[in-house]
């Protein structure tokens, strides 16, 4: 069961901290600069620490962590996030979690939305609307085998299979179908970047396994340049959802299947433990 005491509001909470934040802030201040000023107006609001996982602090741990904390932390409370019920459906996580991230999140609906109008059957478009769920709300490393983690006990096996193996058919094209290497990764990871040795064998174990276009599918309709224009409803997949998820009775990330710890860190994801 969820910890659903509260000691402010999260609207109370965010409209404090950006009074806060706004006094303290500075001309020429980059957005990141002004998103630590908020999150520590914040924790300042809230009188409570705040356990960063050592991955989204590389450079601080690298050096020998950070130093002691003294108070209290965040435990089962997140007030900074929209509260989640006690029983959550795989929508509210979608519309609590996974798309508060504007960027990530329409790249999600608009993937799911091409895949819908080109026809592909529902397990694909379920597959192409949570194939980033990792990377939008979790962690970027191996963000297929997260995703497919997360989702398997609850979906078809070839729609966590396809998340799972789009993370290594994207770095390789397939001429046949009319997919190429995207110009994006020449732009982000340079000319010269080659994918380590287990995402080639993650290739080839895919290239000849019978689900191999599902995988493939995904990738097709994984936008890199989605159109900021083009409004796609998280509702609009409902029923699909409905079809092709199941829902545990007890709540997702309170069902004690194998991947329900996954879910609970998107409810609490600075939990000190």
């Amino acid at each position: 069961m969820q910890n659903t005491a509260k000691l402010e509001s999260q609207d109370e909470v965010v409209a404090e901290a950006g009074k806060i934040a706004t006094a303290k802030a500075k001309p020429g201040m980059s957005h990141d600069d002004k998103d630590e000023l908020l999150e520590n107006a914040m924790m300042g609001v809230l009188d409570r620490n705040v356990a960063i996982p050592w991955f989204g602090n590389v450079e601080e741990f690298a050096k020998g962590g950070p130093p002691p904390a003294g108070g209290k932390f965040l435990m089962h409370y997140e007030p900074r996030l929209p509260q989640m019920p006690e029983k959550p459906t795989l929508m509210d996580y979608l519309k609590k979690r996974l798309l508060l991230s504007k960027r990530g999140g329409n790249h999600l609906l608009q993937s799911a939305n091409l895949a819908r109008k080109n026809g592909l059957p529902d397990k694909l478009v379920l597959a192409c609307l949570l194939h980033d769920i990792a990377v939008v709300a979790h962690i970027r490393t191996d963000h297929g085998y997260y995703g497919a983690q997360m989702i398997e006990p609850y979906v078809d096996e070839e729609t966590s299979w396809a998340i799972r193996y789009h993370q290594a058919l994207r770095f390789f094209p397939d001429p046949s179908v009319g997919y190429e290497y995207p110009e994006l990764y020449t732009r982000v990871f340079g000319e010269d970047y080659v994918p380590p040795n287990y995402v080639k064998q993650a290739y080839d174990e895919a290239r000849n396994h019978k689900w191999y276009m599902s995988a493939r599918l995904v990738t097709m309709n994984d936008l890199y340049s989605f159109d900021p224009n083009v409004k796609v409803d998280v509702d609009d997949f409902t029923d699909i959802i409905g079809r092709t998820f199941r829902q545990p009775e007890d709540g997702l990330g309170f069902d004690n299947s194998p991947s329900s710890h996954m879910w609970r860190s998107l409810i609490w994801p600075n939990n000190f433990l």
